[in-house]
């Protein structure tokens, strides 16, 4: 005979029917979801704006690379330049005023003196040579205070 003691436990009830009591927007698992994405959104924050600002420096870090690249490559031309004979000799008379053994070197004044010093008004104005600058300056050191 069956008691009502050993009688099944009663079940949980069935979900509520669609006409029941409103349920909240978010459940426990939504929300520690959003919880959990918001974690990681803020763990990875920081990395990728040090991944982004070291982009931005290999970029700067490159052009500056190309614009040394070329200022060698400068020099380099110059060197060779350099190396050659017929244009340092060429370099030596423009810009020394330098005259060959065995050659006669005259320099034209264009009637400018030096007292007015007034430019040209169609070119750059006049830079004396190295030697007059140099005199200038012994004699003004020479000048009492």
């Amino acid at each position: 005979m069956a008691r009502e003691d050993d009688a099944e436990p009663p079940r949980p009830a069935a979900k509520r029917p669609a006409g029941g009591a409103p349920r909240g927007h978010l459940t426990s698992r939504a929300t520690i979801l959003a919880i959990v994405m918001c974690a990681i959104a803020l763990s990875l924050a920081y990395p990728v704006r040090e991944y982004i600002a070291q982009r931005r420096q290999i970029a700067e870090l490159r052009h500056d690379e190309r614009v040394l690249q070329a200022r060698v490559a400068e020099l380099t031309r110059r060197k060779e330049r350099l190396g050659d004979p017929s244009y340092v000799k060429r370099e030596a008379r423009r810009r020394l005023h330098y005259c060959m053994p065995g050659e006669k070197c005259y320099i034209v004044l264009d009637g400018a003196g030096e007292d007015d010093g007034d430019a040209p008004a169609d070119g750059p104005a006049r830079r004396p040579p190295w030697y007059e600058a140099l005199w200038g300056s012994v004699r003004a050191a020479d000048r009492p205070g």
